[in-house]
């Protein structure tokens, strides 16, 4: 679904999808079909582009935009990226022009006039029948001729609105052509009216049925041979006659006041899943690529391949969930528990093939079996479809030592602050060589005021993983000459004085209406009385408001509709729960807060972290416990809203698809629902004097920027009713879940373009692109299921397969074994794995070297022969997103891309994704 897909789930998506049908039926593609997505997003048309496809069809954009395009006889376009100056990524759109994709809306723009030719709504069948009240009549020889040109007068009144001779009318419906009988039914009346036509010269009409290939076949050969360009109008040397345009389809709306914004946010735990499983998936199919990469004998393919099935099965489930109304929100109860049921069942089974992978990787499994258990269980467990990951403890009995080993799916090495967490907390973290490192334990927290602590505790550390690789830690009790983690010092405020210090802490009374945490890089100031970010200070210069608030949208929509009855009402009162935690580490205030109800619908942590060298010193964690269960929240929506002194005019940047960004503008000339867009994962504001305000989110919501210097975000909705849209219910199903925003407050260094009234997107700035890649690529955890004795020091060696870092604006997609149950069959020559990269597109006025602890960007070009440690790249090829294609020119590429087989260098412009075949081997 184009507003809430990850990139790297639609690629995985359709490349499962194309490579099934090119093995089952020797079929590759090349029109694209999608008349139900909410909208549509531009990336959309690049992904279909480098994939070799050369047409799209759409459907759902908003109705006055449609009159516009109409008007100027634009339907049909070339769709090309914002970013692009070279006509290299232009695709060829046909957008249909009226209402709905039904009969009734197809043939031309009267519906009581084409329903009677939809010749499936007759008496008798389970189809309703014509609303309009005219039904439809078989046709005979006597009608022929009065029903032809009834029909007719509809194909010629629709192909004003297009430029060329050519007309498409489809005929279908959703649940159609479910009997053969049906079927016949259309093509016997349609066959008749069509052989009259045809047998009728003066009409100066060829009707026929017709593939979408061969509609867009007949268009094109029509465009070579008559110019439809109008004068001054910017083409395209793809297909001339059409305009080009660029940019995104959001927010849709098809009647009124309807805009389609709600769902941006419907089912939002599912939201976070779909994100889960695909880090997931990406994690397992890069340890799977080295297993493989790393295996010379048929006994180490054992693993790998017997886990093949899982791997597929997971990425058809993850592609499922694409679906338009799945990751959307918008499916029925019983179907939202099928799509979990799925994703919960292939999460669990990758997790026991990484726990095995990693073993091997580390030269702890013996080749002998797959069948004997995994050492490792994952660092955070999933009990059911539905229920939150719960962190799993360490033990840590006096004399025993647990490991903990970190993958880091990241292409550069990564410092960053971990937690386990640990029953007892006098504990002392190790790294793989024996040595203390420096760890602080802080209590436990939850959404319970009867009982904030779970008598549990967390271990933070900072540990150092290499880039797509694995790296040990050890969690000991009694380990002589290091000392314990140092317990962080708590303040409490609360108008009951329930909450009770827990050992070992020191705990004080917070003192005063104003409490401060502060790293070495800000401060960040908060109400105590409410427990709300207030503002937040930088230590080299500027200090902003930053006021944090929580509301309640009563309205009356459905999980596609967003129809708010006004403005968000704040809903947090004085006088709630407060625990501040202080430690050399990580520092936390966390506020569950008083509202008007019992049991608050949401509890809220703000961290920083202390790491040096570390990306997530300049960031502020936010956390959302959310609970919007019971009929006190009915017809309510939840949202968080900071609420700045930057001067963005109204203007925000938010992301399509994790992938490129997209400009926004709020209007007032149309509803609130109309001004909120999608967010797969980030959304910026940016004042005048170049401050910039970013929130990155770990899953898809909606946002908006009502007024200057406003950024909120809808965080969960619970709807009674449907909103008729063809679901037949509302949305009350709510979960628990958590929230997870990674702030970040950045200056330039050098003035960019008056960026008001430029309306291309700003590309995000190096740091950001490092702080999305931490928050959506995070490391993976697992802990030893079995404690040992500290005596019986064991050492695992780490595991760090790239010889160098990549470059910082470099990102691995995905590195994969695509076909991993026929490795062994494959022919010696054809190369078995496929390593697929993004240049990220930054915005160079904002600093990066001093701030993402960068080395390098690719404006050098990579050596692909010589990226691995002890693995040889051998014949290497250049091919489509899909894998289907290995003619690098029709897929828009420039020239030097298809040259990688010879010398191996990969240099690829900003923005662009490409992908290799490549073999490996491991060096003699």
């Amino acid at each position: 679904m184009q507003a809430n897909s990850h990139y790297f789930a639609i690629i995985e998506q359709i490349t499962e999808g194309n490579m099934w049908l090119n093995d089952t039926i020797g079929f590759v593609p090349k029109n694209s079909w999608a008349i139900d997505p909410f909208g549509y997003s531009p990336t959309m048309a690049y992904l279909l582009r480098r994939m070799g496809f050369e047409n799209m069809l759409i459907q759902r954009t908003h109705y006055e935009l449609k009159k516009e395009l109409a008007w100027n006889k634009n339907l049909e376009y070339i769709w090309r990226q914002s970013w692009d100056a070279e006509e290299t990524t232009d695709i060829f759109v046909h957008m249909m022009p009226f209402y709905s994709y039904d009969i009734p809306h197809t043939c031309g723009p009267e519906p009581a006039v084409c329903c009677q030719f939809d010749f499936a709504r007759t008496h008798g069948s389970f189809y309703e029948l014509c609303p309009w009240g005219k039904h439809p009549v078989e046709i005979n020889h006597e009608n022929v001729q009065e029903r032809a040109l009834k029909l007719l007068d509809q194909y010629r009144k629709k192909s004003t609105l297009y430029r060329t001779n050519t007309l498409l009318v489809p005929l279908g419906d959703d649940f159609r052509y479910v009997s053969v009988d049906e079927a016949e039914g259309q093509f016997r009346n349609y066959q008749m009216i069509f052989d009259y036509i045809n047998s009728s010269p003066s009409l100066n009409v060829e009707a026929k049925f017709g593939t979408l290939d061969d509609y867009f076949q007949t268009l094109r050969e029509e465009a070579d041979r008559i110019n439809y360009s109008l004068p001054r109008e910017i083409g395209s040397g793809q297909v001339g006659g059409f305009p080009s345009l660029s940019g995104d389809f959001f927010t849709y709306a098809d009647r009124q006041q309807d805009y389609w914004s709600g769902y941006y946010a419907s089912r939002p735990f599912f939201k976070a899943v779909d994100r889960v499983l695909e880090q997931t998936l990406r994690a397992s199919e890069m340890l799977m690529a080295f297993l493989l990469g790393y295996c010379q004998r048929a006994q180490c393919e054992k693993l790998p391949t017997g886990y093949a099935y899982k791997l597929t099965a997971a990425r058809r489930n993850l592609a499922l969930f694409q679906h338009h109304d799945g990751v959307t929100g918008t499916a029925k109860d019983h179907v939202v528990l099928d799509y979990g049921t799925r994703m919960h069942t292939s999460l669990q089974d990758l997790h026991i093939f990484m726990s095995k992978a990693i073993e091997v990787l580390l030269g702890i499994r013996q080749e002998k079996s797959d069948q004997t258990p995994a050492q490792f269980d994952p660092e955070q467990m999933r009990s059911k479809y539905d229920a939150l990951p719960v962190h799993r403890a360490i033990s840590a009995r006096e004399g025993t030592v647990q490991s903990v080993v970190l993958f880091n799916p990241l292409e550069q090495t990564r410092e960053e602050i971990v937690m386990v967490v640990v029953s007892r907390p006098e504990v002392t973290v190790l790294d793989s060589n024996w040595t203390c490192v420096q760890s602080q334990v802080s209590p436990e927290l939850q959404h319970d005021k009867s009982k904030i602590f779970t008598g549990r505790h967390r271990i933070h550390w900072k540990a150092s993983v290499p880039a797509l690789g694995l790296q040990t830690y050890y969690v000991a009790n009694g380990f002589v000459g290091c000392e314990k983690a140092k317990p962080a010092k708590l303040k409490f405020f609360s108008k009951l004085s329930s909450i009770q210090c827990p050992t070992p802490y020191a705990c004080s009374k917070v003192e005063g209406d104003v409490v401060e945490i502060e790293n070495q890089h800000q401060t960040l100031t908060f109400d105590v009385k409410h427990g709300l970010l207030q503002k937040v200070i930088h230590k080299n210069g500027p200090q902003n408001v930053v006021a944090e608030e929580v509301g309640l949208y009563s309205s009356s929509g459905g999980a596609y509709l967003f129809l708010p009855d006004g403005d968000a009402q704040p809903i947090i009162q004085s006088g709630g729960h407060l625990v501040i935690s202080e430690g050399p580490l990580m520092q936390e205030v966390y506020s569950y807060p008083e509202t008007a109800w019992e049991k608050t619908p949401i509890s809220h942590s703000t961290r920083i972290y202390n790491g040096g060298n570390t990306i997530q010193e300049f960031l502020i964690e936010k956390e959302y416990h959310v609970e919007l269960l019971g009929k006190d929240f009915n017809d309510r929506e939840l949202i968080v809203r900071y609420t700045t002194d930057i001067d963005n005019k109204r203007i925000f940047y938010s992301d399509l698809n994790g992938f490129q960004m997209s400009r926004r503008e709020t209007y007032d000339k149309i509803p609130l629902q109309g001004n909120y867009y999608p967010m797969p994962s980030l959304a910026f504001m940016q004042g005048s004097n170049g401050q910039r305000f970013s929130v990155h989110s770990r899953q898809s919501l909606g946002a908006a920027s009502l007024k200057e210097g406003w950024l909120e975000i809808m965080l969960d909705r619970r709807l009674v009713r449907d909103d008729g849209r063809g679901l037949g219910q509302g949305v009350m199903d709510n979960r628990v879940m958590n929230v997870v925003f990674h702030i970040l407050m950045e200056s330039n260094i050098s003035l960019t373009s008056n960026y008001v009234s430029n309306p291309l997107p700003l590309s995000p700035s190096l740091l950001s692109h490092c702080v999305s890649a931490h928050l959506n690529y995070p490391l993976h955890a697992f802990i030893a299921k079995k404690p040992q004795e500290i005596s019986v020091q064991t050492h695992l060696r780490s595991f760090s397969p790239l010889a160098a870092p990549l470059p910082c604006d470099l990102h691995i997609v995905s590195f994969k074994v695509p076909r991993p149950s026929k490795y062994s069959q494959q022919q010696l020559g054809d190369p078995r794995f496929v390593l697929m990269l993004h240049r990220r597109n930054w915005d160079s006025s904002y600093c990066w070297k001093a701030r993402s602890q960068c080395t390098s960007v690719a404006d050098q070009p990579v050596n692909l022969f010589n990226m691995f440690k002890g693995l040889a790249v051998l014949n290497a090829r250049a091919t489509s997103l899909n894998l289907l294609h290995e003619d690098t020119e029709i897929l828009g590429y420039r020239e030097q891309f298809g040259d990688v087989a010879q010398e191996g260098r990969v240099i690829i412009p900003p923005m662009e994704l490409q992908t290799y075949k490549l073999e490996l081997r491991p060096h003699q």
